[in-house]
């Protein structure tokens, strides 16, 4: 062995916390938000709801629990009838507006009986005299966010007050819908930042609006759904959790019991974007086979060197626009740390595909822009209308224009 191959390893890590460090450094002085939450909302906590809920009985038998199958817990509503189903919604509302296998519309339900009784325990909260004036702030920002959630129309499929919370919202028919889109954001997601005025289709709730609206542009005749996913702990700022994929393998669960969970037999097609593809990448070999396509933008890696590595059958797109600062992020991984190989590398294996248009790390689902067109043409499943990357000409390669539909 040589002095130079004996160093190697040395200089390995030495250049690998090099460029973490660089990482640090990067994001702190880019665009990614570092929101802190301050204010500690009241109200009974999940626990309390789900101790709740274990002690209640159905005909003296316990009710499934929460890591119940969904085919169990929906062969469970079916044979209780609407009213008892609906009983168990008002008794217990953030644990049915919660549980996969439960009636969709059912979830609907209980998560709107949980947003008003949130929005009283905040409106009694304002005027607490300990909150500070940031805590204040922040109880005023959970009013204004649980009031629009409460709006007519809006279909809530998961929502979950406790902490900086977690919610999910369906667009069009979930129980009708011939294919269904699910958007998995990234850092900062949680309540406050599910939707936004200013930078509306830089959040989950517009990425979802401007996605389903491309959709029925692009195939009129295609039932459709489109699912703003931010029911999982998404890691705050920059730290440790955003450079790891701890938090993506609890939400990789989460999104596992999502698309197992969802009703009648769409094909299902995932949009990654950032940290959220860390999380889809975790997810990825144990996903149904109903989910037909994962699709990433502005990924830091998802925790493989190859696509072929994520073990599963569905097609594997990618994209990166060229003012994404992501692409000066080191693409490796060492002991845990950092995300490996970048998915938008030649070698990687993914379907390269165009994201002219998008400005910035989260201007993919901008209207008018390429990357929303892709998205639009793989959730209707319109291969053949796909624009690819200049550096992969073939991403349409094995795929017939309309597959799927």
């Amino acid at each position: 062995m040589t002095s130079v191959d004996a160093a190697s390893p040395a200089l390995i890590v030495v250049r690998t916390l090099l460029a973490l460090a660089v990482v640090f450094v990067l994001l702190a002085t880019t665009g990614w938000t570092s929101i802190r939450h301050r204010a500690e909302p009241g109200g009974p906590s999940r626990e309390t709801a789900l101790a709740a809920w274990a002690r209640d009985r159905i005909d003296h038998r316990p009710l499934p629990g929460p890591a119940t199958p969904a085919k169990r817990v929906a062969a469970f509503f079916a044979g209780l009838g609407q009213a008892r189903a609906a009983g168990l919604a008002e008794r217990h509302p953030l644990v049915v507006g919660n549980l996969n296998g439960a009636p969709v519309a059912l979830r609907y339900r209980a998560n709107r009986i949980t947003l008003g009784r949130a929005l009283t325990t905040e409106r009694n909260r304002i005027h607490d005299s300990r909150l500070s004036a940031e805590g204040r702030h922040e109880v005023r920002r959970r009013l204004d966010r649980f009031g629009s959630l409460l709006r007519p129309g809006r279909q809530i499929l998961a929502f979950d007050p406790t902490g900086t919370g977690r919610a999910a919202e369906v667009l069009g028919d979930l129980e009708r819908a011939g294919r269904v889109s699910v958007i998995v954001p990234g850092v900062d997601t949680n309540l406050l930042t599910f939707q936004k005025t200013h930078g509306r289709y830089r959040a989950p709730v517009g990425m979802a609006e401007a996605l389903y609206a491309a959709e029925r542009r692009a195939s009129p005749g295609t039932r459709v759904a489109v699912i703003a996913w931010a029911d999982y702990t998404a890691p705050v700022g920059v730290g440790v959790d955003a450079m790891t994929g701890r938090l993506a393998e609890g939400g990789a669960e989460r999104l596992v019991g999502l698309t197992e969970a969802l009703p009648g037999d769409a094909r299902v097609a995932l949009f990654c974007h950032s940290y959220g593809s860390v999380l889809c990448g975790v997810a990825a070999p144990r996903l149904p086979a109903r989910v037909t396509d994962l699709a990433v933008a502005g990924s830091p890696g998802m925790r493989v060197e190859r696509a072929s590595d994520l073990a599963t059958p569905a097609r594997v797109w990618a994209m990166r626009d060229a003012d994404d600062w992501i692409e000066d992020v080191p693409h490796l991984e060492l002991a845990g740390v950092g995300h490996g190989a970048d998915p938008v590398a030649p070698e990687f294996g993914a379907r390269l595909l165009s994201a002219r248009g998008a400005i910035g790390h989260s201007g993919y689902f901008e209207p008018g822009t390429e990357s929303l067109g892709n998205f639009a043409a793989i959730g209707v499943g319109s291969y053949g209308n796909l624009v690819c990357a200049r550096a992969d000409s073939a991403c349409h390669d094995g795929i017939s224009g309309a597959e799927g539909r």
